[in-house]
C-alpha cells in the first residue's frame, strides 16, 4: 500500500494532515461523520452518502476487508474516506479484497492518519460543511478554489444522480406488490421486504403518480436517499397524489418527502445523524430502540421548531387530516416517525434494515407489510 502526503481542508480553512491511501486525485463535497464501528463498505456504497466525504469516528477502518455481500448498491457513492488509521487486511474469513486496495480499484481518494477526533469535534461545533481530501501536490490555495466551486448540500438534488434509469422488479412472485420511488434505496431494504414475501418494483424518481397508480401496487414505498428533500418538489408532488389512494410508507428521505407531501416542513440539521448508535423511543410501545441513521435533514415539530419535548404522540394538522408523532430521537428530540391517522400512511426517519447496525427496528418491515395486507 503506497502512501504519500495528503490533507483534509474544510471551507473555513481548518486543515488536518495525513497520508493518502486511496486512489490518486482529490475529492470535494460535504464533509460529514459516521459513528459506526463497522460497516465501512456499506457506508461507502450507501447512495445516501452521494456528494459527501465520510469521516469515520472509529479509529481502525478496514479490519475485515471487503466483500461483494457487503455492497449496499452497485457503486461507491461517497466521494472519499477520512480515517484515523486505515487497515488493508485481506485475511478475514469472508474478505475478497483489502479495504485500501478496493478504494483504489473504485477510484476513491482516502486519507489515513488524520486526527478524526478533532475533525469530528470541529464539525459538531461548526456544522457539516464543504471540504476536500487533497494530495500534497495540490496547494492549499488551489484546494480552497476547488472547495469554493462545490455547490452547497442545501438545495442539492442528488436523487436524480443515484436513481435507476428504468424500473425493475426484484422478488418476482411475492404476494404483496410494493412499488418504490427509488431515490437511492439500499439493497438491504429491498432484501428485507423480499424476505417477507413482497415483490418490489423500483421506479426512477421521475415517475409520475399516474404511472404508479396504473400498476398493481398494494402499497407505495418511499426510499432513503441523498441531498436536500426541499429540492425534490417533483417527487413531493407525485407523493401528494398517491396519499389516500393506497398505503404509503417512507423511511429516511422518504419520511421527509411524505411529510412535505402532507404539508409539513423540513430543515437542515447542524451535522446530521449518521451511525448505528442513535436511541429512538417508540411512543406507541414505550420501548427504546438503538437505530442506524444516515440523514442531514429533519422534519419540523408541530410547533415549528426542531424539537419535540414531550414523550407522547403529539399531533399535527396536515393537508390529509391529523398525524401523530410515533417516534422521537432521544439525543436531540427530533422527529423520528409519524403516522397519518385519516389515511393509510406512516414514516420513520431512521433505517430499520440497519445494514449495518443494530437490529432493534427490523419489526418495522413486519408492521408495514401487515398493515398493507390488512388494507387489501
Amino acid at each position: 500500500m503506497q502512501k504519500s502526503n495528503a490533507y483534509v481542508l474544510l471551507e473555513d480553512g481548518t486543515r488536518f494532515d495525513g497520508e493518502s491511501v486511496g486512489a490518486e486525485g482529490h475529492a470535494t463535497g460535504e464533509v460529514v461523520f459516521t459513528t459506526g464501528m463497522s460497516g465501512y463498505q456499506e457506508s461507502m456504497t450507501d447512495p445516501s452518502f452521494a456528494g459527501q466525504l465520510i469521516t469515520f469516528t472509529y479509529p481502525h477502518i478496514g479490519n475485515y476487508g471487503v466483500s461483494q455481500s457487503a455492497m449496499e448498491s452497485e457503486a461507491v457513492w461517497a466521494r472519499a474516506a477520512i480515517m484515523r488509521e486505515a487497515v488493508n487486511r485481506e485475511d478475514a474469513p469472508e474478505a475478497e479484497r483489502g479495504w485500501c486496495d478496493w478504494l483504489i480499484d473504485c477510484g476513491i481518494p482516502a486519507i489515513s492518519g488524520a486526527d478524526t477526533r478533532a475533525l469530528v469535534r470541529h464539525i459538531r461545533d461548526a456544522g457539516a460543511m464543504r471540504g476536500g481530501v487533497f494530495t500534497g501536490e495540490i496547494s492549499e490555495s488551489e484546494a480552497r478554489e476547488l472547495i469554493a466551486a462545490e455547490p452547497s448540500m442545501v438545495g442539492a438534488d442528488f436523487a436524480k444522480v443515484v436513481t435507476p434509469k428504468v424500473a425493475h422488479t426484484l422478488g418476482f412472485g411475492g404476494a404483496t406488490k410494493i412499488h418504490a420511488i427509488d431515490t437511492g434505496i439500499k439493497s438491504s431494504i429491498v432484501r428485507n421486504l423480499v424476505e417477507r414475501g413482497a415483490e418490489v418494483t423500483l421506479h426512477p424518481c421521475t415517475v409520475t403518480a399516474e404511472e404508479l397508480l396504473a400498476t398493481d401496487a398494494d402499497a407505495f414505498f418511499l426510499a432513503n436517499g441523498p441531498g436536500d428533500p426541499a429540492a425534490l418538489g417533483y417527487v413531493v408532488d407525485t407523493v401528494r397524489d398517491l396519499v389516500g389512494k393506497r398505503p404509503v410508507w417512507g423511511i429516511c428521505l422518504g419520511h421527509q418527502l411524505l411529510c412535505q407531501a402532507v404539508g409539513l416542513e423540513t430543515y437542515k440539521l447542524p451535522f446530521g445523524h449518521r451511525g448505528g448508535n442513535h436511541p429512538v423511543k417508540d411512543l406507541r410501545t414505550g420501548k427504546i430502540e438503538i437505530t442506524a441513521q444516515n440523514h442531514g435533514f429533519a422534519v419540523k415539530a408541530p410547533d415549528g421548531t426542531g424539537r419535540v419535548e414531550a414523550d407522547e404522540p403529539v399531533r399535527w394538522q396536515t393537508d390529509f387530516g391529523e398525524a401523530a408523532l410515533t417516534h422521537v430521537n432521544l439525543y436531540d428530540r427530533t422527529v423520528e416517525g409519524l403516522e397519518l391517522l385519516e389515511v393509510n400512511g406512516a414514516t420513520v426517519q431512521y433505517h430499520p434494515e440497519a445494514g449495518p447496525g443494530p437490529n432493534d427496528a427490523l419489526y418495522q418491515f413486519d408492521r408495514f407489510l401487515n398493515a398493507v395486507r390488512s388494507a387489501a
